[in-house]
């Protein structure tokens, strides 16, 4: 890497620039599976507290001063799952930038800079990962003042957080020489380190200036496009092809998928700040984790006197040193040690946390064999609420389905299977064939097969009713959707596993 230019102290009185939050969201996080799922990912999962971890992500910006509208970068089937997310927390989005397939950082930075910087090629573009653990908001945010000063000046800043252990599993940076004003808060970067072996991490924490590699950031948006232009044209190139070629949908923009495609995937650590003269980084001591493993989990967690994290209905008898999680019912455990153990609703993990990391084979595994737990949880997320498999058998299954207040489901039909439905909570109004009509709690109705038919819930209180299928096949792809507000598309017997039929 070439040397940083010198580096001077921004002057008190330079105006702040805009700031705008860049929230990517894309990844899946297998390796917390079963929490963690394609259709539900570990950013959507409240996994520490009672917000997830993408909701923590724009909580903790809370007063930062001349803070804009975030803009989100997510997977296109994540979508709705995200904006009500993002709705609960009362934050409204400047944008959220939907993205065909998962292509890296620096593709996802390339077209949000291209985004702001046509209404404001001066702000400041803060990327933050949705994933992200940090227990100590404060500490952040007071880390965005030097940081803002660095990007103010045209530096590409890169946080590194302050080792707490010779972690193996994590890039380092190596900060350069301060220069001649020490008290600036950022050191030029002098190089990125691949994840070491054990014997140079330990060097690294006994020498210092070494930091892990957090994959935040902080620039202004002309300067990570001018970055992009010198170090990596072909990506610059291809993301200006898909927002250029880009279509509103809703409350997002769809990116065009080919030339998205077609850009090759490649982090921004990689394609530019590896290569430019102008990175600096900022230390971090924030109590931040990547949340990337059960690990990871645990140690962001309360341990017991055992040191033991529980969370759920958990009864223990001589365990130590574990995780457990209940979700939905009892677990009990007696006599191991050093285990993580998950149980969800319709699966359980139970590993050694020497060998936890491998649950990414059971993954894959699953995927091969195309089963559904690989995918999405039994309670499955929708623009309109959710649904619930409660019991199955032949020819029947029952859901439990939510509609949020104002919503509705699409106007279907289904081939192969009738459904009846019973209201448990507020007020349904409910289309079938050429009838409308309204049901109250405790009240309920028989949709035939072959009968077109839609479902609302026209009150301020969510709804909520037990959908009883029965028929000769209940697949969910037996479906013709007629008419959506939410603009999916039409769908037969073609639709893919794990798409829902309402």
């Amino acid at each position: 890497m070439n040397p940083a230019p010198a580096l001077s102290t921004p002057s008190p009185r330079q105006a702040l620039m805009r700031m705008v939050p860049i929230v990517l969201s894309g990844g899946s996080g297998t390796r917390l599976w079963p929490l963690s799922r394609e259709q539900l990912p570990k950013q959507c999962l409240p996994l520490c507290s009672e917000q997830t971890l993408l909701q923590e992500t724009l909580l903790r910006l809370n007063g930062v001063p001349e803070l804009a509208a975030p803009l989100i970068v997510c997977n296109e089937q994540h979508r709705f799952l995200v904006a009500e997310q993002l709705r609960q927390i009362g934050r409204e989005p400047a944008n959220i930038l939907l993205e065909p397939a998962g292509r890296n950082t620096a593709p996802a930075v390339a077209i949000a800079a291209l985004d702001v910087a046509g209404r404001d090629p001066e702000a400041l573009l803060l990327v933050l990962p949705a994933d992200h653990l940090i227990l100590d908001p404060e500490r952040f945010r007071d880390a965005l003042g030097p940081a803002r000063a660095a990007a103010q000046q045209g530096h590409l800043v890169t946080f590194g957080i302050v080792p707490t252990a010779p972690e193996t599993g994590y890039g380092y940076i190596r900060a350069g020489e301060a220069g001649v004003d020490a008290d600036v808060g950022w050191r030029p970067v002098a190089a990125f380190v691949e994840k070491p072996d054990l014997e140079r991490a330990e060097a690294y924490v006994r020498q210092g200036g070494h930091f892990w590699n957090s994959g935040m950031f902080l620039f202004q948006a002309r300067s990570v496009i001018d970055a992009l232009a010198q170090h990596a044209p072909d990506i610059l190139d291809a993301a200006r092809a898909a927002l250029a070629g880009a279509r509103r949908d809703l409350d997002f923009t769809r990116l065009d998928a080919a030339p998205f495609l077609a850009c090759r995937e490649d982090s921004l650590d990689y394609a530019v700040m590896e290569r430019t003269d102008r990175a600096v980084v900022v230390p971090l001591d924030a109590g931040w984790s990547d949340v990337g493993s059960w690990a990871a989990l645990q140690a962001a967690g309360t341990t017991d006197v055992a040191g033991n994290v529980v969370l759920g209905d958990v009864l223990l008898q001589n365990v130590t040193g574990s995780y457990v999680r209940a979700e939905s019912r009892l677990v009990a455990v007696v006599g191991v040690s050093d285990h993580v153990i998950v149980e969800t609703a319709d699966a359980v993990l139970v590993a050694h946390k020497s060998q936890a990391q491998d649950v990414k084979a059971i993954v894959a595994r699953l995927k091969a064999a195309r089963r559904d737990e690989a995918l999405a949880h039994r309670r499955v997320y929708r623009p309109w609420g959710w649904y619930e498999g409660i019991g199955s058998g032949e020819r029947f299954q029952v859901k439990h389905i939510r509609v949020h207040p104002g919503a509705t489901l699409s106007l279907q039909m289904h081939h192969h299977r009738a459904e009846h439905w019973i209201v448990v909570k507020g007020t349904a109004r409910v289309v079938r064939g050429e009838d409308s009509f309204l049901l109250g709690e405790d009240e309920s109705t028989y949709i035939p097969l072959g009968t077109a038919h839609r479902l609302e819930n026209p009150g301020k209180i969510p709804l909520d009713l037990i959908e009883v299928q029965t028929g000769s096949y209940l697949g969910e792809d037996d479906i013709v959707r007629y008419e959506d507000r939410y603009g999916r598309r039409d769908e037969t017997a073609s639709t893919p596993a794990g798409e829902e039929s309402t």
